[in-house]
C-alpha cells in the first residue's frame, strides 16, 4: 500500500469514527491545527503528582513515609483496574483470567518486597516524632484496600470468623459490613463502641463500600474463577496462581507490614507501643487472628487450621 493509499484509509477510518457519534470530521481535524503537541509531563501530570506530598512536620523522613504510602495507593488503583477487567469480562476465558490474575499478583509481590523502603528507610527517632502528628489517622483507613478485598472473594470470607454462622446469602450488606473482620480493630473490645477512627472512615466511605459489596457479590475474582471450565479450575498451574495471590495478600504482605510496624512501634523502646488510630494492631494485623482467606476451597484442612502460623 502506498503512502497516499494508507493516508486515505486512515482518513476513512477517522470519518467512520466520528460519524458513529454524529460529529463532523472536518471540525475534529481543524482542532488538531490548534492543539499543543503532547509532552511527557503533560501526559503523566508530573507537576500535579509531585506536588501532592505535604509534610506536617519538618522531619525529612516524613517525606519517605508519605511518598511510600502514596505509591501504595497508586498500586492499589492498578490492582482494582485489573480486577474490574476480570469481573466485567463476559464469557471469560481461562487465558484472559490467568493473565490478569498474574498482573494482580505481580503488583502485590511488588508491594510485599517494597517494605524494606520503610523498614530500613527511616530513622526510628524521626518516625516516632512525626507519627504523633498523624493521630488518629491510620493505614487502616485505606478505602482502596477494602475495595480490593470485596473484589477478591465472597463476603462470607471477610466476615469476622466469630460471626460467620450468622451470615448467609440473605444477609443485608449493612449487617455484613458491621461484622467484617476489620471492624474488630475499630471497636472497643468490651462495649463494642466504635472508635473515632472507624466512625470517620465509615462516614466517608460507607456508601461506597455498600455499593461495591453489592456490585461485586457475584462477579468477584472467586466467582469469575468458578465460571471457568471445570477442567481449568483443576489445572495445577492456575490453582497455584490463585493460592499464590491468596497467600501473598493475606499472609506475606500482611506479615511484612506487621513486622515493619513492630520494628518502629514495639521494638524501638520509644513511645507507648500504641497505633496512631488506637487499634489493637498486633492482634488485628496478624493473619492467624484475622482468618482472612480469599479462596478457602483451594486449601487443605491442615493449611486452613494453621493459616499464618508458620509466619
Amino acid at each position: 500500500m502506498s503512502i497516499k493509499d494508507n493516508s486515505e484509509a486512515i482518513l476513512k477510518e477517522i470519518e467512520l469514527k466520528y460519524e458513529a457519534i454524529n460529529q463532523k470530521t472536518e471540525t475534529q481535524l481543524e482542532g488538531l491545527l490548534w492543539s499543543k503537541p503532547i509532552t511527557y509531563w503533560d501526559y503523566i501530570q508530573t507537576d500535579a503528582l509531585l506536588n501532592l506530598q505535604i509534610q506536617r512536620t519538618t522531619l525529612p523522613d516524613e517525606m519517605v513515609f508519605i511518598m511510600y504510602h502514596q505509591v501504595n495507593e497508586l498500586i492499589f488503583k492498578m490492582i482494582l483496574w485489573e480486577m474490574q477487567q476480570i469481573s466485567y469480562c463476559k464469557n471469560i476465558s481461562t487465558v484472559f483470567f490467568t493473565e490478569r490474575l498474574m498482573r494482580i499478583s505481580r503488583y502485590f509481590d511488588m508491594l510485599t518486597t517494597s517494605f524494606d523502603i520503610m523498614g530500613n528507610g527511616m530513622e526510628v527517632e524521626q518516625y516516632m516524632k512525626f507519627r504523633n502528628t498523624l493521630t488518629p489517622a491510620s493505614g487502616f483507613q485505606s478505602a482502596q484496600y477494602r475495595l480490593i478485598e470485596f473484589s477478591s472473594t465472597d463476603l462470607i470470607n471477610l466476615i469476622d470468623h466469630r460471626y460467620r454462622d450468622t451470615i448467609d446469602r440473605n444477609t443485608t450488606y449493612e449487617f455484613a459490613l458491621e461484622h467484617l473482620y476489620w471492624q474488630a480493630a475499630g471497636k472497643e473490645h468490651q462495649s463494642g463502641k466504635k472508635s473515632f477512627l472507624l466512625e470517620e472512615f465509615e462516614k466517608k466511605y460507607k456508601k461506597e463500600f455498600l455499593a461495591h459489596m453489592e456490585e461485586y457479590n457475584t462477579i468477584n475474582i472467586w466467582q469469575k474463577f468458578k465460571q471457568l471450565p471445570e477442567t481449568d479450575q483443576k489445572n495445577p498451574e492456575l490453582v497455584q496462581a490463585m493460592r499464590h495471590y491468596d497467600h501473598t495478600v493475606n499472609i506475606t504482605w500482611v506479615m511484612q507490614h506487621l513486622n515493619t510496624a513492630k520494628k518502629y512501634i514495639d521494638q524501638s523502646g520509644k513511645g507507648d507501643g500504641e497505633a496512631t488510630g488506637g487499634s489493637d494492631w498486633k492482634k488485628y494485623m496478624h493473619p492467624k487472628y484475622q482468618r482472612r482467606i480469599f479462596f478457602p476451597e483451594l486449601w487443605s484442612s491442615h493449611e486452613l487450621e494453621n493459616w499464618g502460623v508458620e509466619m
